[in-house]
């Protein structure tokens, strides 16, 4: 038995809709189908995702958006042109959309969660109908329906536990169900959706709360690579990685999942794999709890820029109990998360995402540790990348950080911060944002060349 989320980049047209038919059509077990919002239908297309937001900026301006409406409606019509489907599924289609107009606003924290909502649930509904044009016993659920229950967090909201043994139920459905993903219901009837990604998360709840064999996650590359192919012409691919490797590559940069999207697919050890919509015969990516191949030491080379670093020296820093605690502190009272901490006997730096910082959070910040902490040195630099070195068998294997340090050497590229973890899982390098595509090829070529 599987679960099978389908990206918007499977489900931008009409052409692209046939191939997820056939996909679910060959293979009987495919039993949950998560779809996410159309994608691009061309280049310079816009997704209806992001039409949805522009409808929602123009509803709180209080300006007309009939045309935006007739805009994403064309993009459902479209897609569902090809196919001999009941009239009734594009009616229902236009109407939630214009029900849009009448949406209340007021007093209502779940406005924008409706409106975004709107893009995944109106398609889950055109992929049923097609599906049944195709002779498919399938039916669209509402999420409701099926119980994906979630916090009372607009935008960010988290899956409710009890709603594990509530999709349960549906476990043994005759019909291949097509779900929306992004959002479920609060306690209260309200919808609410999850953050970026949202997608995935939804496939991964439904993956676990089914208790499949197999997780399917469908877009449109042949699995994931060793590294950016911006940066690296043909890179290798990855056959095969645990999940806290795609953890750590998933942080470090790799956009093919958003950092909560694997963990209830993780927590319930259902493998997942990553395939094509257009090469479903491609084996694609597995990700799983442990890997067979333990012999290629690193999986994945990772960048990510945007971090500032906060270094402060004291000498005797050691003795001082308690220290490390009030410069924690001193960044809860300025609602600041840090990323990395790396140390050493009189001195600490602190990596944090910069966006989090302007100049005057960040003169009042440096002034608070100045009085607090008392330092004998204390600056910040800015315009730091992270790169990272994945790969659970660096354990196994002596001279993974020293091959990896040389290799900068080799390019001249200074490093501001190293950090490892007790786990070995990977080695992370903060360097200066201008070397980071730099720093990936020389580390890419010293471990997969």
């Amino acid at each position: 038995m599987k679960a099978a989320k389908f990206g918007g980049s499977s489900l931008a047209n009409a052409t692209q809709l046939k191939k997820v038919a056939e996909i679910i059509k060959t293979d009987p077990t495919r039993r949950f189908i998560v779809v996410s919002a159309p994608g691009k239908r061309f280049a310079t297309d816009k997704k209806v995702t992001d039409l949805l937001v522009e409808l929602y900026q123009k509803r709180i301006k209080n300006e007309a958006i009939d045309e935006l409406i007739e805009d994403i409606f064309a993009h459902y019509k479209e897609i569902g042109k090809d196919f001999q489907m009941d009239a009734s599924v594009l009616k229902q289609i236009y109407q939630s959309l214009v029900d849009l107009k009448e949406l209340t606003m007021e007093k209502n924290p779940h406005f924008f969660d409706e409106v975004l909502s709107k893009g995944e649930n109106n398609n889950a509904k055109l992929v049923a109908g097609v599906l049944q044009s195709e002779d498919v016993n399938a039916r669209y659920i509402d999420p409701q329906e099926l119980g994906v229950m979630v916090t009372n967090e607009p935008l960010n909201a988290r899956i409710l536990m009890m709603s594990y043994k509530l999709i349960h139920r549906w476990r043994d459905s005759t019909e291949v169900l097509v779900i929306p993903g992004f959002f479920g219901y609060t306690e209260k009837g309200e919808i609410c959706t999850f953050s970026r990604g949202g997608s995935d998360i939804t496939g991964a709840i439904i993956a676990a709360a089914m208790n499949v064999d197999l997780y399917e996650n469908f877009t449109d590359v042949d699995g994931i690579s060793a590294a950016h192919p911006g940066y690296i012409h043909h890179p290798e691919p990855i056959r095969e990685i645990t999940y806290r490797e795609m953890r750590e590559l998933s942080y470090g940069g790799f956009s093919v999942f958003h950092d909560e999207a694997l963990m209830p697919s993780y927590r319930a050890k259902i493998p997942v794999v990553i395939k094509n919509t257009n090469n479903p015969e491609h084996p694609g990516t597995l990700i799983t709890n442990e890997r067979e191949n333990k012999e290629q030491p690193v999986v994945g080379i990772a960048s990510d820029d945007g971090f500032s670093m906060i270094y402060l020296n004291k000498y005797l820093m050691n003795r001082e109990v308690g220290f490390t605690l009030r410069v924690l502190e001193i960044f809860k009272d300025f609602g600041l998360n840090y990323e990395h901490m790396p140390s050493g006997i009189d001195d600490i730096s602190i990596i944090l995402r910069a966006n989090q910082l302007n100049p005057q959070l960040e003169e009042d910040l440096l002034q608070k540790i100045a009085y607090v902490i008392d330092p004998d040195e204390l600056h910040i630099i800015h315009n730091l990348s992270m790169v990272m070195v994945v790969g659970e068998g660096m354990k196994q294997r002596v001279g993974s950080m020293a091959e990896s340090t040389a290799a900068l050497a080799r390019k001249k590229i200074n490093i501001e911060m190293i950090s490892q973890g007790a786990s070995e899982v990977s080695i992370t390098f903060g360097i200066h944002q201008e070397r980071e595509q730099d720093a990936i090829r020389t580390l890419y070529y010293t471990f997969f060349e």
